[in-house]
């Protein structure tokens, strides 16, 4: 539905920060780990735009994603830059994925599926899990740790909001979020005024971003 209705998971809607967004410090991270590593999987890729930021950075990244709609948007952007040393498959992490024993130095997973964590076989001994996610991640170390994995870090980044000029960019960034209906639509403008009511505060829009990054070694 996202793919169709915005083309990815885009927004172009305007809004300023307050506070370190956890996006910033993952995207920064990222970039010196993948300098290291010369197999990168991008689990839950979407539309692939962060994933080919990220190609220059990298020796060799693959992008998957569950939504065929994405990796189609994901290889015409692949198309129109020419881009090397990127590539994107339709699959899912709760299946088999097609890939070798041992073959990535690293998955990330930038709020794509926690469910990359029980195909750690694709994943070289001593290799590195990095995701961001914004749904709470109890359980998730005990996972971790069932599935192998050691030196778990996390990090809560909780003090950050996002501060919207008026209505219309508050409804873009949140219809390009995923699961969220269109909140441009009248037909969900009474849901949408609940929202505004929720997230004003004095006379600001500001809507809290909650962000866990998280990091473990293959053992």
């Amino acid at each position: 539905m996202i793919a169709k209705r915005n083309g990815g998971y885009k927004s172009n809607a305007k809004y300023t920060v307050e506070g370190v967004s956890g996006e910033t410090i993952f995207e920064r991270k990222l970039s010196k780990m993948l300098e290291k590593y010369d197999e990168v999987l991008d689990a839950g890729c979407g539309h692939g735009e962060f994933t080919l930021k990220m190609r220059r950075h990298a020796n060799r990244i693959i992008g998957i994603d569950n939504s065929i709609e994405m990796i189609k948007i994901a290889n015409r952007l692949k198309a129109d830059l020419r881009a090397q040393r990127v590539d994107f498959l339709h699959c899912s992490t709760k299946e088999p994925l097609p890939f070798k024993d041992h073959q990535f130095d690293l998955i990330y997973s930038r709020r794509g599926p926690t469910s990359i964590i029980d195909q750690n076989r694709i994943l070289k001994s001593g290799g590195l899990i990095f995701g961001i996610h914004s749904a709470n991640m109890d359980g998730l170390e005990e996972k971790l740790i069932d599935q192998g994995f050691s030196e778990i870090e996390f990090d809560v980044y909780d003090s950050t909001f996002l501060v919207f000029p008026d209505k219309d960019e508050f409804a873009k960034y949140l219809t390009a979020s995923h699961g969220n209906p269109d909140y441009t639509s009248p037909e969900n403008r009474l849901k949408f005024e609940e929202l505004i009511a929720i997230h004003t505060v004095g006379d600001k829009i500001k809507y809290k971003e909650w962000r866990y990054i998280w990091k473990a070694k293959r053992r």
